[in-house]
Protein backbone atom coordinates (compact mmCIF):
# COMPACT_ATOMS: atom_id res chain seq x y z
CA UNK A 1 0.00 0.00 0.00
CA UNK A 2 1.38 3.17 -0.80
CA UNK A 3 1.86 5.75 1.59
CA UNK A 4 1.48 9.38 1.23
CA UNK A 5 3.80 11.66 2.05
CA UNK A 6 3.25 15.38 3.12
CA UNK A 7 5.54 18.26 2.69
CA UNK A 8 5.62 21.45 4.58
CA UNK A 9 4.48 24.28 2.68
CA UNK A 10 7.05 27.46 3.13
CA UNK A 11 5.32 30.55 2.52
CA UNK A 12 6.85 32.37 -0.62
CA UNK A 13 7.52 36.30 -0.35
CA UNK A 14 4.77 38.57 -1.45
CA UNK A 15 5.75 40.57 -4.41
CA UNK A 16 5.77 43.90 -1.32
CA UNK A 17 8.66 41.98 0.21
CA UNK A 18 10.26 40.84 -2.76
CA UNK A 19 10.36 43.92 -4.90
CA UNK A 20 11.09 46.11 -1.34
CA UNK A 21 12.70 49.61 -2.24
CA UNK A 22 15.80 50.64 -1.24
CA UNK A 23 15.80 53.51 1.77
CA UNK A 24 15.89 56.94 0.19
CA UNK A 25 19.08 58.61 0.38
CA UNK A 26 19.15 62.23 1.76
CA UNK A 27 21.68 65.15 1.12
CA UNK A 28 23.85 65.57 4.13
CA UNK A 29 26.70 68.23 5.32
CA UNK A 30 29.47 65.59 4.23
CA UNK A 31 30.24 67.04 1.34
CA UNK A 32 30.35 70.72 2.51
CA UNK A 33 32.41 69.89 5.62
CA UNK A 34 35.35 68.25 3.68
CA UNK A 35 35.73 71.95 2.52
CA UNK A 36 36.60 73.15 6.66
CA UNK A 37 39.67 74.91 7.09
CA UNK A 38 41.21 77.65 9.38
CA UNK A 39 40.46 79.63 6.07
CA UNK A 40 37.09 78.53 5.51
CA UNK A 41 34.05 77.91 8.10
CA UNK A 42 31.20 79.42 6.05
CA UNK A 43 29.95 77.88 2.85
CA UNK A 44 27.71 79.13 0.21
CA UNK A 45 25.72 76.13 -1.43
CA UNK A 46 23.79 77.31 -5.03
CA UNK A 47 21.69 75.95 -7.32
CA UNK A 48 19.30 77.41 -10.28
CA UNK A 49 15.91 76.89 -11.91
CA UNK A 50 13.79 77.48 -14.79
CA UNK A 51 16.87 77.38 -17.25
CA UNK A 52 15.11 75.05 -19.72
CA UNK A 53 11.65 76.80 -19.49
CA UNK A 54 10.58 78.98 -22.28
CA UNK A 55 8.83 81.76 -20.39
CA UNK A 56 9.77 83.30 -16.99
CA UNK A 57 13.06 84.21 -15.11
CA UNK A 58 16.00 81.73 -14.62
CA UNK A 59 16.27 81.83 -10.42
CA UNK A 60 19.53 80.91 -8.54
CA UNK A 61 19.14 80.15 -4.99
CA UNK A 62 21.78 80.33 -2.37
CA UNK A 63 22.17 78.67 0.85
CA UNK A 64 24.72 79.57 3.81
CA UNK A 65 26.00 76.91 5.98
CA UNK A 66 28.79 76.95 8.90
CA UNK A 67 30.87 74.36 8.71
CA UNK A 68 32.08 74.38 12.30
CA UNK A 69 28.42 73.59 13.18
CA UNK A 70 25.41 73.00 11.43
CA UNK A 71 22.94 70.86 12.46
CA UNK A 72 21.10 68.25 9.63
CA UNK A 73 17.38 68.83 7.99
CA UNK A 74 14.94 66.55 8.10
CA UNK A 75 13.50 65.80 4.69
CA UNK A 76 15.27 68.52 2.59
CA UNK A 77 15.80 66.87 -0.83
CA UNK A 78 16.88 67.98 -4.67
CA UNK A 79 13.36 70.27 -5.30
CA UNK A 80 12.75 68.19 -8.95
CA UNK A 81 12.20 64.90 -6.30
CA UNK A 82 9.88 66.84 -3.91
CA UNK A 83 6.23 67.84 -4.26
CA UNK A 84 5.14 71.01 -4.45
CA UNK A 85 3.12 71.27 -1.10
CA UNK A 86 6.31 69.82 0.69
CA UNK A 87 8.28 72.43 -1.08
CA UNK A 88 6.06 75.07 0.32
CA UNK A 89 6.26 73.42 4.07
CA UNK A 90 10.37 73.30 3.63
CA UNK A 91 10.78 77.19 2.15
CA UNK A 92 10.68 78.64 5.57
CA UNK A 93 12.24 76.10 7.61
CA UNK A 94 15.28 76.45 4.87
CA UNK A 95 15.23 80.13 5.42
CA UNK A 96 15.21 79.24 9.36
CA UNK A 97 18.05 76.78 8.86
CA UNK A 98 20.40 78.87 7.13
CA UNK A 99 23.40 80.96 7.93
CA UNK A 100 22.02 83.52 5.27
CA UNK A 101 19.91 83.01 2.46
CA UNK A 102 18.40 84.59 -1.21
CA UNK A 103 17.23 83.78 -4.51
CA UNK A 104 18.32 86.09 -7.65
CA UNK A 105 16.39 86.04 -10.77
CA UNK A 106 16.88 87.44 -14.25
CA UNK A 107 14.20 88.01 -16.58
CA UNK A 108 13.16 86.56 -19.94
CA UNK A 109 14.69 89.86 -21.64
CA UNK A 110 17.68 89.33 -20.09
CA UNK A 111 17.88 85.78 -21.08
CA UNK A 112 17.39 87.04 -24.31
CA UNK A 113 20.31 89.92 -24.30
CA UNK A 114 22.93 88.33 -22.46
CA UNK A 115 22.11 84.82 -23.22
CA UNK A 116 21.67 81.81 -20.88
CA UNK A 117 25.15 81.56 -18.76
CA UNK A 118 25.33 85.58 -18.27
CA UNK A 119 21.46 85.31 -17.31
CA UNK A 120 22.77 82.70 -14.74
CA UNK A 121 25.68 84.68 -13.57
CA UNK A 122 23.14 87.73 -13.34
CA UNK A 123 20.61 86.21 -11.34
CA UNK A 124 23.67 84.50 -9.14
CA UNK A 125 25.27 87.80 -8.60
CA UNK A 126 22.09 89.25 -7.61
CA UNK A 127 22.02 86.93 -4.75
CA UNK A 128 25.10 86.92 -3.61
CA UNK A 129 24.96 90.46 -2.86
CA UNK A 130 21.92 90.04 -1.11
CA UNK A 131 23.97 87.39 0.59
CA UNK A 132 26.65 89.72 1.50
CA UNK A 133 24.50 93.11 2.50
CA UNK A 134 22.95 90.38 5.37
CA UNK A 135 26.39 90.64 6.79
CA UNK A 136 27.25 87.39 5.94
CA UNK A 137 30.80 86.61 3.22
CA UNK A 138 30.91 82.80 2.59
CA UNK A 139 34.48 81.76 2.29
CA UNK A 140 33.61 79.57 -0.81
CA UNK A 141 30.88 78.71 -2.67
CA UNK A 142 29.68 74.98 -4.09
CA UNK A 143 27.80 74.78 -7.11
CA UNK A 144 25.65 72.00 -8.59
CA UNK A 145 26.92 71.16 -12.04
CA UNK A 146 30.05 70.80 -14.24
CA UNK A 147 30.29 73.99 -15.28
CA UNK A 148 31.18 77.31 -13.05
CA UNK A 149 29.08 79.88 -14.28
CA UNK A 150 28.78 82.26 -11.39
CA UNK A 151 32.28 83.49 -11.70
CA UNK A 152 33.10 85.98 -13.81
CA UNK A 153 34.54 85.13 -17.48
CA UNK A 154 38.88 86.00 -17.22
CA UNK A 155 38.07 86.39 -20.93
CA UNK A 156 34.33 87.55 -22.17
CA UNK A 157 32.43 85.66 -24.87
CA UNK A 158 30.99 88.34 -28.15
CA UNK A 159 28.10 86.17 -27.83
CA UNK A 160 26.96 84.83 -24.46
CA UNK A 161 28.15 87.58 -21.75
CA UNK A 162 27.04 88.57 -18.19
CA UNK A 163 27.35 92.39 -16.93
CA UNK A 164 30.29 94.01 -16.07
CA UNK A 165 30.63 95.16 -12.57
CA UNK A 166 30.64 93.91 -9.18
CA UNK A 167 30.52 89.82 -8.97
CA UNK A 168 31.53 86.96 -6.39
CA UNK A 169 34.68 86.34 -5.90
CA UNK A 170 34.92 83.77 -3.82
CA UNK A 171 36.10 80.09 -4.97
CA UNK A 172 33.70 78.48 -6.58
CA UNK A 173 33.52 74.61 -6.53
CA UNK A 174 31.56 72.56 -9.26
CA UNK A 175 29.95 69.22 -7.92
CA UNK A 176 27.59 66.99 -10.79
CA UNK A 177 24.50 66.03 -9.26
CA UNK A 178 25.13 68.43 -6.06
CA UNK A 179 21.69 68.63 -5.14
CA UNK A 180 21.50 65.19 -4.69
CA UNK A 181 24.26 64.79 -2.18
CA UNK A 182 25.11 67.59 -0.84
CA UNK A 183 22.57 69.26 1.66
CA UNK A 184 23.17 73.33 1.29
CA UNK A 185 23.00 72.91 -2.57
CA UNK A 186 19.65 70.97 -2.13
CA UNK A 187 18.46 73.79 0.35
CA UNK A 188 19.18 75.91 -2.24
CA UNK A 189 17.17 74.26 -4.75
CA UNK A 190 14.34 74.62 -2.78
CA UNK A 191 14.61 78.13 -2.14
CA UNK A 192 15.39 78.96 -6.02
CA UNK A 193 12.07 76.61 -7.16
CA UNK A 194 9.60 77.83 -4.58
CA UNK A 195 10.70 81.80 -5.45
CA UNK A 196 10.25 80.82 -9.39
CA UNK A 197 7.18 79.13 -9.08
CA UNK A 198 5.02 82.14 -7.13
CA UNK A 199 6.79 84.53 -9.98
CA UNK A 200 4.86 82.20 -12.35
CA UNK A 201 1.69 81.82 -10.55
CA UNK A 202 1.72 85.43 -10.60
CA UNK A 203 2.16 85.97 -14.16
CA UNK A 204 -0.66 83.32 -14.80
CA UNK A 205 -2.88 85.78 -13.18
CA UNK A 206 -2.01 88.52 -15.46
CA UNK A 207 -1.81 86.00 -18.64
CA UNK A 208 -3.79 82.82 -17.70
CA UNK A 209 -3.94 82.10 -21.45
CA UNK A 210 -0.37 80.15 -21.42
CA UNK A 211 -1.40 77.97 -18.17
CA UNK A 212 1.96 79.14 -15.97
CA UNK A 213 0.42 77.61 -13.47
CA UNK A 214 0.76 74.45 -14.14
CA UNK A 215 3.57 74.32 -16.43
CA UNK A 216 5.87 77.09 -14.92
CA UNK A 217 7.01 78.41 -18.31
CA UNK A 218 8.40 74.77 -19.41
CA UNK A 219 7.73 73.01 -22.90
CA UNK A 220 4.09 70.99 -22.45
CA UNK A 221 2.86 70.70 -25.37
CA UNK A 222 -0.43 72.59 -24.84
CA UNK A 223 2.07 75.44 -23.95
CA UNK A 224 3.98 75.25 -26.92
CA UNK A 225 0.21 75.15 -28.51
CA UNK A 226 -1.01 78.03 -27.11
CA UNK A 227 2.25 79.88 -28.82
CA UNK A 228 1.48 78.64 -31.91
CA UNK A 229 -1.70 80.15 -31.99
CA UNK A 230 -1.27 83.42 -30.25
CA UNK A 231 2.22 83.86 -30.37
CA UNK A 232 4.85 84.73 -27.58
CA UNK A 233 4.27 86.87 -24.62
CA UNK A 234 5.96 89.73 -23.31
CA UNK A 235 7.76 86.94 -20.54
CA UNK A 236 8.49 84.72 -23.03
CA UNK A 237 12.24 83.74 -24.20
CA UNK A 238 12.24 85.47 -27.61
CA UNK A 239 15.98 84.08 -29.11
CA UNK A 240 14.37 80.43 -28.25
CA UNK A 241 12.93 78.12 -30.72
CA UNK A 242 9.57 78.45 -29.06
CA UNK A 243 8.04 75.77 -30.84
Amino acid sequence: MATATTRKKTASPTKTQARAKAPVSFPTLDVERSFLSPEVRLLAGVDEVGRGALAGPVSVGIAVVNLEDHGLLADVRDSKLLKPEDRDRLEPLVREWAVACAVGHATAKEIDDIGIIGALRLAGTRAWFEILESGVTPDVVLLDGSHNWLSPEVQASLFDTGPAGPSCEAPVHTRVKADMSCLSVAAASVLAKVARDRIMVDLHSELPVFGWNENKGYATAAHREVIRLQGPSAYHRQSWHLL
